[in-house]
């Protein structure tokens, strides 16, 4: 960049939107347009839709894309990039008085003769991905909430249904297009820029900002899922169910297993979504939790598009919202001693207006594991472990800002108190899963100081002015200033 640019300042951002206004014309929005309004309602959390950006853009090209990345550094505005905007905390995909980067109209989708893979806009959700590969009979391994957006959920790894067989969705991705820090667009596999490829699988929003994502794709026809509640009393009984699938899952890939707790309209109940990638019914795998009574069920045969859509029902936008994670060992007394602490810090906030809290456990079982080496690995820092592993997504929702406090305090009491525990009994891990941390949490250390310093290296060489460091603030950053 020229020695002559302006010294940062929100003065430049005005500036900025002017230009682009001249050069994107239709695609630049300022915020007492209808088009802004409508566009800050789209984020999935309150906090984000109360960041306002000077301006917002929707590049309908990469090459657009480009254009309104090298307005912004030139004038050393800062910005930010929305793929799905389903991020909780404020300034994930959103940015107070900068320029956000709309990237929803890259919304192709397109599957090659072979039938393989499947190039994605970066705009897309999961649910336009599979409504259109599922007519063909097709899957790709993705989200398991249809609004989530496919660029920020596979960047920072993205748990699916199809895990088992076929890792994390970073797992999957064959390729990237991405802009670089010189605002030229490149590709990113394991041929090209191998260096690039590893550290956009798991790497977040450090290095680019990715356009397309060609994804690994494979037949797939319905299979089984839904959810099913149970009486909160049934909590030892679930925790020794979770245990057994834990135990046999590397004997069934195809299964998969969210087990959590919540308080809704004033009654704590348990919540198991167990999915089997076939068509059968009553898989031996959850035979433990078939036997406990229910009381009530969705499981069904259906596709996978349908059973998106139903978990997204569990987590609908329009509040506030914030998730804060940490990854344990497996161990039967410490899940329940971790319910435990839950419980009783979550009696301090249930009742406050609005207020929905969860916890979700989820494993990463050793058949997960043993895909993160392929296609030369990915950059968590798990493929050592010798798992399974216990993932913890503490989940609140509710409605008044006044509260923000009180909430944030009772979930980071949860998990350090977790933590702590767990370390007393040599069962925490380090890992941190990007997609359910909090602002603040160290993610890349959780990766593993291996990781950690291979990704800034990888920075250092793709973005030696720290752009993306410096004027995009958001989200999670490798440590390198």
């Amino acid at each position: 960049m020229s020695s002559t640019r302006p010294s940062p300042g929100q003065a430049n951002c005005s500036v900025a939107c002017n230009l682009l206004e001249i050069l994107l014309k239709d695609d630049v929005f300022r915020p007492a347009t209808p088009e802004y309004q409508q566009q800050q309602s789209s984020y999935w959390s309150n906090q984000q839709a109360e960041t306002r950006p000077a301006c917002r853009v929707l590049p309908k090209s990469p090459k657009e894309v480009a254009a309104a990345y090298l307005v912004a550094a030139f004038f050393r505005c800062n910005f930010a990039v929305k793929g799905g905007g389903h991020a909780a905390f404020a300034g994930a995909s959103s940015i107070q008085q900068g320029i956000t980067i709309d990237l929803q109209r890259l919304n192709s989708t397109s599957v090659n003769s072979d039938r393989n893979v499947t190039q994605v806009g970066a705009g897309n959700r999961w649910i336009d991905v599979y409504r259109y590969l599922t007519p063909q009979k097709l899957a790709v391994v993705g989200g398991r909430v249809s609004d989530i957006g496919v660029s920020g959920l596979t960047l920072g790894g993205g748990i699916s249904y199809f895990s088992g067989r076929r890792g994390w969705a970073c797992d999957g991705v064959v390729n990237y297009e991405i802009i670089l820090a010189n605002g030229k667009i490149y590709n990113a596999n394991v041929n090209t820029n191998p260096d690039l490829y590893w550290a956009l699988r798991g790497g977040g929003n450090n290095f680019g900002i990715v356009t397309r994502l060609d994804l690994e794709t494979f037949p797939q026809g319905d299979m089984l899922g839904g959810a099913t509640v149970y009486p909160i009393t049934a909590n030892a009984s679930l925790f020794e169910a979770y245990q057994d699938f834990v135990t046999n899952e590397s004997q069934d890939p195809d299964a998969a297993l969210i087990l959590a707790f919540a308080y809704i309209q004033g009654v704590w109940t348990a919540n198991n979504n167990y999915e089997y990638t076939k068509p059968i019914a009553k898989p031996p795998i959850f035979d433990k939790f078939f036997a406990i009574p229910t009381l009530a069920s969705t499981e069904r045969i259906t596709n996978l598009t349908d059973l998106t859509v139903e978990l997204t029902t569990y987590a609908p936008g329009g509040f506030r919202q914030t998730y804060i994670t940490a990854t344990f060992e497996n161990d039967a007394q410490l899940q329940k001693t971790i319910f435990d602490i839950f419980l009783e810090e979550m009696d301090t906030i249930k009742s406050l207006n609005g207020s929905l809290p969860a916890i979700v456990m989820q494993p990463i079982s050793k058949s997960v594991i043993a895909q993160f080496s392929k296609n030369g690995g990915n950059a968590l820092g798990l493929a050592d472990a010798k798992g399974p592993l216990m993932l913890i997504n503490l989940a609140v929702m509710w409605s008044s800002p006044h509260d923000d406090p009180q909430i944030y305090a009772a979930t980071k009491r949860v998990i350090q108190r977790s933590v702590s525990l767990a370390k007393t009994r040599n069962l925490h891990n380090r890992y941190i899963y990007q997609n359910y941390a909090a602002k603040g949490q160290d993610v890349f250390a959780g990766y593993g100081e291996e990781s950690r310093r291979r990704l800034v290296g990888v920075s250092e060489r793709f973005d030696p002015e720290g752009v993306w460091q410096r004027l995009q603030p958001g989200y999670f950053k490798v440590g390198r200033f």
